[in-house]
């Protein structure tokens, strides 16, 4: 894979708003999933506020209300709320078959991190991969014809950091016979998205479809990080837009939606597809001892072939 060149005069500092400063998206159509709070609510935001017709496809309806209401204070468009389960397919598929038209903006932010006890969905699946992974996976897919009809759409996938800590383990993905570790599972999922985003451009890339993957920064104003305190885990010390002594860049919540928007929206990326992006720049590779870059098997066209099928034959069942 032929790295792209391009210029992005962004980085770790750079809040939603700044990325969307100039750009135009009267028109377009745009998903935000998990968008009654965090990141979430900060991305559908920004989109509003350049001219998008934004949906905030939510879990709960009156946290979706609210934070619609937030976003129409601020830009002036009032964002649709609409009510989609990401371990629920039934709810998928009942979101998606009540949209109707082309869809150009897909962001797949909803999510949920380090559960301190091994947790199920209903068909068995560990939860974070369920929710993180093959929930917004379905999606994309129960989309596609609108996402096709855009001519040029685009997804995007908020993946994290923390995929280093778990490549996909195709042969106990659900931990049925490994020793639950939530790190471990929640690394797996993060590294699913971004293979997700990988096997997603290469096979709709004849349609005009791009799709990228992100990782948005350390982010400790959000309910992301609810279970840490279960466990005791320290949050990373440094000031917002610093990157510490592990590379991490702890951010506010606004300078955290920056790269997905700029995935989203900029025309400084027309056309970049099957990337992976940190501080609003294409991400290098991974360097041991370092939390940044993306690792070799996140980004592996094998890995993604493979967990595409995977992914495909679950929700068959």
């Amino acid at each position: 894979m032929t790295t792209p060149t391009f210029s992005i005069p962004f980085g770790a500092t750079t809040t939603a708003a700044e990325v969307v400063r100039g750009v135009d998206l009267h028109g377009k159509r745009a998903i935000v999933t998990g968008a009654s709070s965090g990141i979430g609510v900060e991305t559908a935001r920004a989109l509003a506020s350049a001219g998008a017709d934004v949906t905030l496809a939510v879990r709960s309806v009156a946290a979706g209300q609210r934070a619609a209401a937030d976003i129409e204070s601020t830009t002036h468009r009032m964002p649709r709320v609409a009510q989609v389960d990401m371990v629920d397919r039934a709810s998928i598929a009942r979101f998606a078959g009540d949209w109707s038209g082309p869809l150009h903006i897909l962001v797949n932010n909803a999510g949920i991190m380090a559960l301190p006890e091994l947790t199920r969905s209903p068909e068995g699946w560990e939860l974070q991969f369920a929710t993180n992974h093959l929930g917004h996976f379905a999606l994309a897919n129960a989309l596609h014809a609108w996402l096709v009809e855009a001519a040029g759409a685009r997804i995007v996938s908020v993946s994290s950091v923390g995929h280093i800590d778990g490549a996909v383990d195709f042969d106990d993905i659900q931990f049925e016979r490994r020793a639950y570790n939530q790190w471990v599972a929640y690394g797996q999922s993060k590294t699913a998205n971004i293979l997700f985003a990988v096997e997603g451009a290469r096979r709709w890339a004849g349609e005009g479809i791009t799709s990228n993957a992100l990782n948005p920064g350390w982010i400790p104003a959000t309910g992301l990080s609810r279970h840490l305190a279960t466990k005791g885990a320290a949050l990373p010390a440094a000031a917002p837009g610093v990157a510490n002594s592990t590379g991490v860049s702890v951010k506010s919540v606004e300078q955290g939606a920056s790269t997905s928007v700029l995935l989203a929206a900029s025309p400084l990326i027309d056309g970049v597809t099957g990337r992976y992006f940190e501080d609003a720049q294409l991400a290098a590779p991974l360097v041991p001892g370092i939390r940044r870059g993306v690792a070799d098997f996140a980004v592996d066209p094998a890995n993604a072939e493979r967990l595409w099928e995977v992914s495909t034959a679950l929700l068959a069942r």
